[in-house]
């Protein structure tokens, strides 16, 4: 058995691990279909490293990427789709900004 895998950590923990405040969860966890926490016995709440990896990932597109809850929701619903690596909003449109760039400068050095 991989302990690590099976590692519970408790609300708490991951504030500490994510940096994102123990209300803010709590709200996420009601506003994002993909952050359901188990809860043991005792109903408390118990993350895995799995929901870990999703409030990072919920906290880079919100705070870093500008997406709202329902955005951020939406981008990880397609992600978990097609299982791939998509991009944000905000890459998509530097990625853009950068080959029109370069195309401009290729047909400069055309003329």
């Amino acid at each position: 058995m991989n302990d690590i895998a099976d590692r519970r950590y408790s609300i708490s923990e991951v504030s500490e691990l994510t940096g994102v405040a123990v209300h803010v969860l709590r709200q996420w966890e009601k506003q994002s279909q993909h952050l359901r926490p188990k809860r043991d016995r005792n109903n408390r709440r118990y993350y895995m490293p799995a929901d870990i990896e999703t409030v990072r990932m919920l906290k880079h597109l919100r705070w870093q990427e500008g997406m709202t809850g329902e955005g951020a929701d939406r981008f990880l619903s397609r992600k978990k789709r097609t299982g791939g690596d998509l991009r944000s909003p905000r890459r998509a449109q530097a990625l853009v900004d950068k080959i029109e760039t370069e195309a401009r400068a290729i047909l400069r050095l055309l003329r």
